[in-house]
């Protein structure tokens, strides 16, 4: 659902369309049709909201002088920081740090070592990171992606790299989707990375899709197969790109 609507307010910002909110879930697209709002309310039960401001959470930032649209979570990321007391945490400027590599050989062996991570709220601060990261932040799609494979038994180095990604954030939360461009064209990207997976010896695919000048579709994926060469690798990820953009 989040998908559709960012490629829907991309392609409303293109045409210049006015985006009103019909109750607290769904954002409806119209140009010229004036009548639709009183349409809308003799088929459904439905409030109306005006212009849209916030969709799942997530505020929308009309800019029709300019012809922009933006998508913000700022104010998401504020109360998860707080949430998570990581509201005056130091803040790091990239949401996964080179040269560090998790595995499964970081999770906790001893039943004390299990217990001390059991006081620690890793699966819910992940959760949440993966909301921000299936609305509007892409930034995080790897290192969300990678803090995840260890939600059933994290650890120590585990919980440091998901620190991280909070730390990250709270530097650049005011960060947002843009669209607004001369062209509604389609441009795609992807890449891979060669057996970054310690356990598994895969390698994982990336790819992002802009229309209208933002971003709108973009997934970060272990690869399911163990590709020898980079070049297989980059294959791999290129493949699953064009599946996405059919």
């Amino acid at each position: 659902m989040i998908k559709s609507m960012r490629i829907l307010l991309s392609i409303a910002t293109f045409y210049d369309y006015e985006i009103w909110q019909m109750d607290v879930k769904i954002a409806f697209l119209n140009g010229h049709l004036t009548d639709i709002k009183k349409w809308l309310a003799t088929q459904f039960q439905m409030k109306d909201l005006g212009n849209a401001q916030y969709v799942l959470g997530i505020q929308i930032v009309q800019n029709q002088k300019n012809k922009t649209q933006v998508m913000s979570q700022t104010s998401y990321i504020d109360k998860m920081l707080s949430r998570y007391k990581m509201q005056n945490s130091k803040k790091d400027m990239l949401p996964y740090r080179y040269g560090i590599h998790l595995s499964k050989e970081q999770c906790p062996k001893t039943p004390q070592e299990v217990e001390d991570m059991s006081n620690i709220l890793y699966v819910s601060v992940v959760g949440s990171l993966m909301y921000a990261l299936l609305c509007t932040r892409p930034d995080i799609c790897y290192s969300v992606g990678i803090v995840s494979r260890y939600q059933s038994n994290p650890g120590r180095d585990h919980w440091t790299a998901v620190k991280n990604i909070l730390k990250y954030l709270r530097r650049i939360k005011d960060y947002m989707l843009v669209y607004g461009s001369k062209d509604l064209i389609l441009t795609g990207y992807t890449d891979s990375d060669f057996q970054t997976d310690k356990d598994a010896r895969k390698s994982t695919s990336g790819s992002v899709f802009t229309l209208n000048g933002g971003a709108v579709v973009w997934r970060s994926i272990k690869q399911s197969c163990i590709a020898n060469p980079t070049m297989e690798a980059e294959y791999v990820a290129a493949c699953e790109a064009a599946k996405e953009a059919v």
